[in-house]
């Protein structure tokens, strides 16, 4: 059965990285390592199916 709702964790690092215009930034405010909030914001954009950031270097 597929969840409704996704992990808190995601939805705060996507609040993060969007207020902060960067993973790198979001990373810091949260404590986690740049690569943990790319894949909580890649398994975000899995469960919805769509991309929530264009991402660029």
């Amino acid at each position: 059965m597929r969840r409704k709702l996704p992990s808190t964790q995601a939805l705060a690092c996507f609040e993060a990285a969007a207020r902060q215009q960067s993973y790198t930034r979001a990373a810091q405010e949260l404590a986690l390592t740049q690569s943990a909030v790319s894949r909580q914001i890649t398994a975000l954009e899995d469960f919805l199916g769509v991309a929530l950031f264009t991402r660029t270097r």
